[in-house]
C-alpha cells in the first residue's frame, strides 16, 4: 500500500503528494492508501477525489504505533559538502532515529543548514521505509547552545584519540537508553570543546579503530545503538 504524509488534521494530501498519487501512481477514486501524520499514527484511507492538486481521502481506520523503548539523538556538525549530511539524514531515518540536531563548532566549515530541504529528505525517507514517525530536526546552533539542550539520558562524544582509546559505544551504552551522541566536524572537536562536553556529563567513546568521515560516523553511531536494542 502506498504511504503518504499529512501532518495536519485534514483529509487532503499535499500538492506534491497529490501529484505523485494521481499523475505518477495513477491512483483513482476508491483506491486504498495509507497516510501518516509523522507522530506514530497511520491512517488507512480511501481516495474520494483523485485530483492532482488536491487529492482527497476518507479515513477508514487508524493504527497507532507506540514509540520505541529507546531513543537515538545524533548531534552532528554539517559537512562542507552538504550532500553528505543529506545522505546521512536519509539513511538515519530509514534505519530509525528520533532526533537529529545540527551544530557548528570551532573547526566547522559550514554554519548554515537549509532545514526545509532536510525535512523533505526526511519525509521521503520515512515514507520510503514505511515508518510512522518523523524524527525531530533541529536547526544549526552553536556548540555551547547545543549542549544546553541535552538535559538527560546517556551522553556520548565520539572521538578517536591518539593515546589509549576509550570504551566502544556498544560497550558504553546500555540497552533501553535515551542516547545522545555528538559527532564533530571534518576538523574534529577542539580540545576545549571536548573538555566542555566532559564537564557537562558526556562520556568519550570510540566507534572503532578507523577514522570515519563525519556522515559515516553519525550513521555508524545510529546503527550501533539500533543493533544494541534488537
Amino acid at each position: 500500500m502506498h504511504l503518504f504524509y499529512q501532518p495536519d488534521s485534514v483529509n487532503l494530501l499535499s500538492e506534491d503528494d497529490s501529484r505523485h498519487a494521481v499523475k505518477t501512481l495513477r491512483l483513482q477514486a476508491g483506491e486504498s492508501i495509507a497516510v501518516t501524520d509523522g507522530h506514530g499514527n497511520r491512517h488507512l484511507a480511501v481516495i474520494t477525489q483523485a485530483d492532482a492538486r488536491r487529492c482527497a481521502f476518507r479515513v477508514t481506520d487508524t493504527i497507532t504505533t507506540p514509540p520505541r523503548s529507546f531513543s537515538v539523538r545524533i548531534c552532528v556538525a554539517p559537512t562542507k559538502n552538504i550532500d553528505r549530511i543529506e545522505w546521512f539524514v536519509e539513511k538515519a531515518v530509514e534505519v530509525g532515529i528520533e532526533r537529529i540536531s545540527f551544530f557548528f563548532g570551532q573547526h566547522s566549515e559550514r554554519r548554515v543548514v537549509k532545514l526545509e530541504r532536510i525535512e523533505k529528505i526526511a519525509v521521503a525517507a520515512m515514507k520510503q521505509s514505511l515508518q510512522s514517525y518523523l524524527p525531530q530536526l533541529d536547526d544549526a546552533v552553536s556548540y555551547t547552545e547545543l549542549l544546553k539542550t541535552v538535559v538527560d539520558g546517556e551522553r556520548f562524544l565520539a572521538h578517536l584519540p591518539t593515546d589509549e582509546p576509550p570504551l566502544h559505544l556498544v560497550q558504553a551504552a546500555k540497552p533501553g537508553g535515551q542516547y545522545t551522541v555528538l559527532i564533530g566536524p571534518e576538523g574534529d572537536f577542539s580540545a576545549t570543546e571536548i573538555q566542555q562536553a566532559i564537564a557537562d556529563g558526556f562520556s568519550m567513546i570510540t566507534l572503532g579503530p578507523t577514522r570515519l568521515r563525519t556522515e559515516t560516523a553519525a550513521l555508524t553511531a545510529c546503527q550501533m545503538l539500533n543493533f544494541l536494542n534488537l
